[in-house]
């Protein structure tokens, strides 16, 4: 059983991806699941919210729990999953502290990133893992280490949607340095709307749209990219592409990350094949 850990809020593309990428290794007959650490801000529910509205089952989810648990490997699709739980280990309960532990203790495949470069070492070294093995997206981490992977969107699970246009414009805004790019220019958009947490950094005078939001993508026509810091994988790209949207790349288009990569490349089948080398690598 290999066990897919989430540690972030529950609208987080993280999250997307694990519970995605769960559902095509069962399919293809790899045993998988998604262990929810819980957020200290949100339940359970706030979790599975999130998957109903999306995708067409919630299946192999565990919040909190290590049910099942026989020593098997832990994958994370982000190094933020481990990086965050360990920066805030103290605001878990005991039960969450002894299971990050017990996940992180072992063989671990983890997802090469760049947002926590001083943090995930000092998290490394509190969880002592036994062995690790890095996936990496080479176009956006060209100095990354591990194996080549790109994280691709499982479109086979979403729910299908028709249009209802809310809105023409939709923002980012689901963390305060994203909510403050979309501030610099929204007056030229007075038709938006902005995917945001109801959270003190708004400004109640926008059309701030609350997460978890049903049918996101059939609300608007065209998507509007902000963030001026660097993004590893702009989910909503590959979306918008896929579901003939509009997208206007309002951002430093010298930026070299996620954003320039994901704006050239095209929605595509989920690979495996890195997650299974790294599976081998444990019993060698």
């Amino acid at each position: 059983m290999l066990n897919i850990v989430v540690t972030s809020k529950p609208v987080d593309g993280l999250f997307y991806y694990s519970y995605e990428y769960c559902s095509l290794l069962n399919s293809l007959g790899i045993k998988a699941r998604v262990i929810v650490i819980t957020h200290r801000n949100f339940t359970q529910q706030d979790y599975l919210d999130v998957l109903k509205y999306k995708y067409i089952h919630q299946h192999n989810v565990l919040f909190n729990s290590l049910d099942g648990w026989t020593g098997d490997a832990t994958l994370i699709m982000g190094r933020s999953m481990m990086t965050l739980s360990y920066q805030d280990f103290d605001s878990y309960t005991m039960q969450q502290q002894m299971i990050l532990r017990t996940l992180f203790a072992g063989n671990v495949i983890s997802v090469y990133s760049e947002n926590h470069p001083t943090k995930y070492p000092l998290a490394v070294e509190f969880y002592e893992p036994e062995k690790i093995i890095d996936l990496c997206d080479k176009e956006v981490y060209p100095n990354g280490v591990g194996i080549h992977f790109e994280k691709t969107i499982n479109f086979d699970i979403y729910k299908k949607h028709k249009d209802d246009v809310q809105f023409e414009h939709l923002f980012l805004g689901t963390n305060d340095k994203y909510y403050a790019t979309v501030e610099k220019i929204i007056d030229q958009y007075p038709d938006h709307g902005i995917l945001t947490y109801d959270a003190d950094y708004i400004n109640p005078k926008n059309n701030n749209i609350f997460v978890p939001v049903k049918n996101l993508m059939s609300l608007f026509n065209t998507y509007v990219y902000t963030k001026d810091t660097f993004d590893p994988a702009p989910r909503i790209f590959q979306e918008c592409k896929y579901f003939n949207k509009k997208v206007i790349y309002a951002r430093d288009k010298n930026m070299n990350d996620g954003g320039t990569v994901y704006w050239d490349r095209q929605p595509s089948t989920p690979d495996i094949t890195a997650i299974e080398q790294a599976l081998g690598q444990f019993n060698d």
